[in-house]
């Protein structure tokens, strides 16, 4: 599977590894000259003019050996025309004070499939902002999309989805497309790219956020349906009305390139209902931040996760370093029993090339009862974050899990727990999940503390027929710093390939 992101003066291609099989090295040519060697699955061609062909081949090596080849014709898109949001008629204002939020939105109503939206360096403070189809960002290098920590400035709220369920949640940053389970896709072709920033208001904005709802509850509690006994803390069934950083909607082809994302006041890249979503050089961060001198300029979010496909497919995050709170890619598909009502499930997802600096996990669940399944990890170094890639479920989610691989990358731990003791709430689904079909070679494990214990291979099933974990092959995995025997646990499994 070989695909393309193409604009006016780039070209970016990347490639599953089996594409050009499982090649070490790989050779790029643009018009017959030699232009690039790479050993990822990806690259750009920059610097390209607008409407003109291109002849572009890959070879891949291994070795020496050339072991295959392809060659194709591309042509780059026509150039657009700029709408800067400081010029007339927006004069839009950097100064970190001056709400910009009309001035934006304006521009963005503005930008037609022939133009894009220009943020020069500075920072514009703002509230909600919506996107419609076929609008394009850029953020120049020192430009800052900053949100503001008002909840009010996020109002009127919007449908969305949260842990597993729809319900009225205040407005994002960045807004695009509109939720619908039933629909198809209403936003399409929306590009964010740039060397600039998108910060949300974070902490504070969560804070003031669960505030709100807290004194919204003592006057309208039939908004909030919730079993708040149940729920995981006092905060949880309040905290649940957050927005996001970008909340992305039955959408199709939206592209994040080169952008450095975080702070939203929830999950920073959200996506429900949506096809063809793709994130590439970027940085999403949502853990405490440090300047030179030691002193904090971002707090944690609660709820920090980077990266999370919702009920969607065809999805790709590569070369994007993750400094998250919490997951750094949480695939989803809803939680008992709407999820498994909707039952519109999370498929072919594609991560590789990505490193984690902080963060828990990529994990699949434990909002999974639409199911989830193609998942393919690869070329990852997950060293900094608490597991590696962790799957997780609990008996009340139904659902499945299904046909993940993970290869060629660097974790903590390969963990599949069946039985999660948290984010429970919600009626009982009639079926226990099914998980099955995991694929993990060529891994580095480190190991992970946990309860005392240290864990480098951890599967768990359910004790009952047709539930249990089945079908694990592990190949070529490296347990760094582990006793013979030390650290691997498995319960309810059965069909486990474990060689070398």
């Amino acid at each position: 599977m070989l695909k393309q992101i193409i604009f006016s003066n780039e070209i970016t291609l990347w490639w599953t590894k089996d594409e050009f099989d499982y090649a070490d090295c790989y050779k790029l040519y643009l018009d017959g000259k030699l232009v690039g060697e790479t050993n990822k699955t990806h690259y750009s061609f920059l610097s390209l003019c607008a409407e003109k062909t291109y002849e572009i081949c890959i070879e891949a090596y291994k070795g020496e050996k050339l072991i295959n080849k392809q060659c194709f014709s591309l042509t780059t898109s026509k150039a657009k025309k700029c709408i800067d949001i400081t010029k007339e008629p927006y004069n839009a204002v950097g100064d970190g004070k001056t709400m910009n939020t009309q001035a934006i939105q304006k521009a963005f109503n503005d930008c037609t499939e022939n133009d894009y939206v220009y943020f020069p360096a500075g920072t514009y403070l703002t509230g909600a902002l919506d996107l419609h189809s076929n609008t394009e960002l850029y953020l120049d290098k020192g430009a800052v999309l900053q949100g503001s920590e008002n909840p009010n400035d996020y109002l009127p709220k919007i449908k969305s989805r949260f842990e597993g369920i729809e319900r009225m949640c205040y407005r994002s940053l960045l807004n695009i497309g509109d939720l619908d389970n039933k629909g198809g896709y209403n936003c399409k072709n929306v590009t964010i790219k740039g060397k600039g920033c998108i910060f949300g208001g974070g902490r504070p904005l969560a804070l003031n956020t669960i505030a709100n709802e807290k004194e919204r509850f003592k006057t309208h509690p039939e908004e909030f349906p919730d079993d708040i006994a149940a729920c995981e803390c006092a905060d949880t069934p309040f905290g649940r009305a957050r927005g996001r950083l970008l909340n992305i909607s039955n959408c199709e082809n939206v592209i994040l390139s080169g952008v450095d994302v975080g702070y939203g006041p929830a999950w920073n890249v959200h996506f429900i209902y949506s096809k063809d979503i793709t994130t590439y050089g970027c940085i999403i961060r949502s853990n405490k931040w440090y300047d030179k001198d030691g002193n904090i300029i971002k707090e944690n979010v609660w709820n920090g996760d980077g990266w999370d496909p919702d009920s969607s497919e065809n999805c790709a995050i590569f070369d994007t370093e993750f400094v998250t709170g919490d997951d750094c890619v949480a695939i989803k598909s809803g939680k008992n029993p709407e999820g498994n009502i909707v039952n519109r499930p999370t498929k072919n997802v594609y991560i590789f090339d990505c490193k984690t600096n902080e963060g828990h996990s990529i994990a699949i669940g434990s909002e999974m009862s639409g199911g989830v399944e193609n998942v393919y990890v690869w070329d990852c170094d997950l060293k900094n974050c608490n597991m590696g890639v962790q799957i997780k479920a609990t008996r009340e989610r139904g659902g499945y899990v299904r046909n993940v691989n993970v290869r060629d990358s660097q974790m903590k731990s390969i963990y599949v727990r069946a039985k999660v003791n948290y984010n429970n709430d919600g009626e009982a689904a009639k079926t226990l999940p099914v998980l099955e079909n995991y694929s993990y070679e060529n891994v580095e494990l480190y190991g992970h503390e946990e309860n005392g214990q240290i864990h480098y291979i951890y599967l768990e099933g359910y004790e009952e027929k047709g539930h249990r974990l089945t079908n694990v092959n592990i190949k070529n995995v490296n347990l760094v710093g582990a006793k013979q025997g030390e650290g691997i646990y498995q319960d309810c499994v059965e069909n486990i390939n474990i060689k070398n």
